[in-house]
């Protein structure tokens, strides 16, 4: 149980949600963990990484401001003397049309999606080549040349793809130094603060909870970095390939039926077949007795 024992792992919005359940399952593993998010104050997840069994501090950061950033990956590694892992978690969601949309909402969207990934990944690399396991880890989807996902959201699409085509980039340029980058997106919607504010009613009624994200991500970060890279990962597909049956824990809504989950945006079509193979697999196994 103690995987990342020694290591540090740095969560950009790491103080709720998604980025909360990643800090502490790396904690229930023995990591070190550094949770960045602007408001710090009074959040209680340090307390909640210690007591999971790991170390922790939370830095207060605004990802758009680069100095902030360079400042807090530079205060973590002070803190516990390393980093082996950067989570991209941190995202700004807002769903409207191009013309409904402010020029303030679209730089906030890529100021904190697409930039601030590219920020904290800058000013982490320099440690992250001195890990013997180096790994970033971006929360976002596989690229897509599909109008749908364009359709009634572009400007959030946009910079959501962008760190795709970053985190797919980032492999191509960091293997050669032992660093992997892979992205992770949920296949279905995530019971999280961001669902509940984004007034969509299908989204939000049977979703899953964030630690079905958080055992994902720990299983590809607890990879060899060298060999583990360039993919995009979908949670529930990571966690069959690692051999998990049960889904019906991640469930929010207790006894929701694979068919009735509240699907999230931008699963690619292959990344479903492979899915939905899984499953017909893992199913006939468990029918015939061997699963």
């Amino acid at each position: 149980m103690a995987q990342l024992s020694g290591k540090t792992v740095f969560i950009t919005g790491g103080t709720r949600g998604v980025g909360r359940a990643i800090a502490l399952k790396c904690a229930r593993h023995g990591a070190r963990v550094a949770v960045a998010a602007r408001q710090v104050e009074g959040c209680a997840v340090v307390d909640e990484i210690r007591a999971a069994g790991g170390l922790g501090v939370a830095i207060a950061c605004d990802i758009r401001d680069e100095q902030q950033v360079g400042a807090a990956i530079a205060q973590a590694v002070r803190e516990f003397g390393s980093l082996d892992v950067l989570v991209n978690n941190a995202t700004t969601l807002v769903l409207k049309s191009t013309t409904e949309l402010s020029m303030g909402e679209y730089d906030l969207m890529a100021d904190t999606n697409t930039r601030g990934a590219f920020a904290a990944t800058k000013h982490a690399l320099p440690h992250l080549r001195r890990s013997t396991n180096g790994h970033i880890l971006t929360i976002c989807p596989k690229p897509q040349l599909d109008p749908q996902w364009f359709s009634s959201n572009l400007a959030y699409t946009a910079s959501k793809f962008a760190m795709g085509l970053m985190a797919f980039g980032l492999s191509a340029e960091q293997q050669r130094h032992g660093v992997a980058s892979n992205a992770l997106w949920p296949f279905s919607t995530i019971d999280t603060d961001g669902l509940a504010e984004c007034g969509n009613p299908a989204f939000q009624a049977r979703p899953r909870k964030p630690e079905i994200m958080a055992d994902a991500a720990f299983w590809i970060v607890t990879q060899d970095s060298t060999a583990f890279t360039g993919n995009f990962c979908i949670d529930e597909t990571v966690l069959r390939e690692a051999g998990v049956a049960d889904f019906e824990q991640y469930n929010a809504v207790p006894g929701t039926p694979l068919a009735e989950l509240s699907r999230d945006h931008m699963v690619a079509p292959e990344q479903l077949a492979r899915l939905n193979e899984l499953r017909q697999q893992q199913a006939a196994a468990a029918a015939s007795g061997n699963g």
